[in-house]
């Protein structure tokens, strides 16, 4: 079996020269064989910079585009190809975009070796520990603080039994941070477990440590990114605060990087995306890591469907993948481009048995959005 090509398919709901909130654009391979099988991934990136990153042709033996690597090679050997790809794009990849387009076709080749061995990809994981995941639902939080109770009320019926958020107007200013972190605390009660992420906007160690002592008595979960995972001495000190878990990881790629993260930094919690970090294949070797120093994985997942498929197939075949992340964005992207996106039952996921990434596209949203 060989691969014959690599589709790539980038969305946006937005106008290009229109602002693009998280989950309004996706960028989506479909790696095709010359037996009939398909194979689907996505990255939560920048499309067009991703598709580049693909579509390449070579300038020099460190710098090749993905397609060019891969064509004609057996699709089932996927860490030989990871590896092809990750020497021969040097110059372009080894980190973000590059490694981002690298994960979408990963999960691709991981979706087609499942439909080839008629297995579910957790069995070739390994085997699945669990049948279903616990979720925690992420919102954007909007201008008028009492509206936040109101999305916290409804996501809580809705079966959530913990929820973050973060984006939108958090991290902006002190005051509002504090009324905002206070609302939702108190509309959900004292036992809710509640998280929130600041994407990195809170900037500096010293500003956060204020943060963390101002907001410890809402008794949070976790602090996601206060800084940028760049700042791990920052992450270090805030840690040795123990006011409460600290957790990031979401920009960061491959092994060497999270390697270092978790090592220097000493975060509670590491938050690799399935999309981003290198696949499902790195995102084996960075639990790995995880596991060997005492750290929990709870991936970053807050796009489409196919994303959150290959993130249940995975955290089903790993001994402590017991919570997920499930998006609450309200983007067509998430809601309707995967017609059978894996639904929120009781606060949980099931983990489906499906035969490949098991996701049926909507081809009409696909050709909505297309760019």
């Amino acid at each position: 079996m060989k691969i014959v090509d690599i589709e790539v398919i980038t969305l946006r709901v937005p106008p290009l020269d229109e602002v693009c909130e998280w989950g309004e654009d996706a960028f989506i391979v479909r790696v095709i064989t010359d037996k009939g099988f398909i194979g689907i991934g996505e990255s939560d990136t920048s499309p067009l910079v991703a598709k580049a990153v693909i579509e390449a042709p070579s300038s020099n033996l460190y710098c090749t585009g993905l397609r060019e690597l891969l064509l004609g090679e057996n699709p089932l050997e996927i860490q030989k190809l990871w590896d092809k790809m990750y020497w021969a794009s040097n110059y372009l990849g080894r980190r973000g975009a590059g490694i981002h387009a690298m994960s979408a076709i990963d999960i691709a080749l991981w979706d087609i070796a499942s439909q080839y061995y008629q297995v579910p990809i957790h069995t070739l994981l390994g085997g699945k520990y669990r049948e279903k995941i616990r979720a925690y639902g992420t919102f954007i939080p909007v201008e008028n603080i009492d509206d936040n109770k109101v999305i916290a009320r409804k996501l809580k019926e809705k079966g959530f039994t913990s929820l973050k958020f973060g984006g939108g107007i958090l991290g902006d200013d002190p005051v509002t941070d504090y009324a905002l972190v206070k609302a939702v605390r108190e509309e959900l009660g004292d036992d809710f477990e509640l998280q929130i992420d600041l994407a990195s906007k809170w900037g500096s160690y010293s500003h956060s440590a204020g943060m963390f002592q101002k907001l410890k008595s809402f008794n949070l979960n976790w602090i996601e990114e206060p800084v940028l995972a760049d700042d791990m001495k920052s992450y270090l000190r805030l840690a040795k605060l123990a006011v409460t878990k600290i957790a990031g990881g979401e920009s960061l790629t491959t092994r060497y990087e999270f390697d270092d993260f978790i090592k220097q930094a000493q975060p509670d919690i590491i938050q690799p995306d399935i999309t981003r970090c290198g696949g499902i294949s790195e995102l084996r070797i960075i639990n790995d890591i995880a596991e060997m120093n005492g750290v929990k994985m709870v991936p970053h997942g807050f796009s489409t469907g196919i994303l959150l498929a290959a993130t249940v197939q995975f955290l089903a075949a790993t001994k402590y993948g017991d919570l997920i992340e499930y998006s609450q964005s309200s983007s067509p992207l998430f809601t309707s481009l995967v017609k059978n996106v894996i639904p929120l039952e009781d606060g949980h996921v099931k983990v489906p048995d499906t035969i490949g990434l098991g996701v049926e596209i909507d081809e009409t949203i696909l050709e909505l959005y297309k760019i």
